[in-house]
């Protein structure tokens, strides 16, 4: 015992009159071990239920971010203390430091800022797809400081929390878990209307990811310059995969088009010469 005691008491370090002692470090190592548990207690407590749905599973990951980010937080001041420097005193006296500090890390506070307030107000969960300045991602996981999202490339992208917090921000799983989507196209003057609508509809309804035939529907939006103008409404679940969706429609839609000789219109314009009368004569 007196062994081990003296090897608790082995000095590492020694600064004027502070002394790094073998004991501190095992305190240290003991502190991260305990904190490494609790959490993963927290965590099989919260993830124990097998039977929930996307969106509260994307709830209970942003209880357990946040539950995690508090005891990390505490484990650090546990840990400043047991090397012997206290928190209140290095907060007082680097006051002046901290606000350099923080005018330098504005915007690293703004993000996490912005990531409290995510994972706090949980307007944004995981799994949600957003559309974030023309871009769509799916949300993969919530930081305290960035967002990581998959976009339809299946490129992974880190996204600073402000961004979300503070642009103009489209989640199209928000309320529903459908969503309207629509495709315009303009055909040449002349061409039958019905007949034109009718193949719109039934280009839609041949995909399997549209959602809902009755809610499917053409409509003619107005008679442009150069075209009769037409819109396709149609409802589908799978949000993130929606370019390729509106692709296949769009091909069923010029193959039918061939196929019943409608004409796509296209831009054009006509030029009339006015004959000169001085030169004819």
């Amino acid at each position: 015992m007196q062994s081990l005691q003296e090897l608790l008491d082995y000095v590492i370090l020694s600064v004027g009159d502070y002394s790094l002692k073998v004991s501190m470090i095992v305190k240290i190592l003991i502190i991260i071990l305990i904190t490494r548990l609790l959490l993963w207690i927290i965590k099989r407590m919260l993830f124990r239920r097998t039977d929930v749905n996307e969106h509260e599973k994307g709830n209970i990951q942003a209880v357990y971010q946040i539950i995690r980010y508090i005891i990390w937080i505490i484990t650090f001041g546990l840990i400043l203390e047991t090397l012997g420097i206290k928190v209140t005193i290095l907060l007082a006296g680097s006051a002046a430091l901290l606000v350099g500090i923080g005018l330098g890390l504005q915007q690293t506070f703004n993000d996490i800022i912005s990531g409290i307030i995510l994972l706090t107000e949980r307007s944004i969960k995981i799994n949600d797809v957003l559309e974030i300045d023309g871009i769509v991602v799916k949300i993969q996981t919530i930081g305290i400081r960035t967002s990581k999202g998959l976009n339809t490339d299946d490129i992974s992208i880190i996204i600073p929390n402000s961004l979300i917090t503070t642009s103009k921000v489209i989640n199209w799983s928000h309320q529903n878990d459908k969503t309207r989507f629509r495709i315009d196209v303009g055909v040449a003057y002349g061409s039958d209307v019905d007949k034109v609508i009718r193949i719109l509809e039934e280009s839609a309804f041949e995909h399997p990811d549209v959602y809902d035939r009755e809610l499917t529907q053409g409509r003619l939006m107005g008679f442009g310059a150069s075209s009769l103008d037409f819109q396709l409404l149609f409802f589908s679940k799978n949000t993130f995969g929606i370019g390729s969706i509106k692709s296949d429609i769009r091909r069923n839609i010029v193959k039918k088009f061939q196929e019943n000789e409608i004409i796509i219109a296209f831009p054009q314009l006509d030029v009339h010469f006015k004959k000169n009368e001085e030169d004819s004569q």
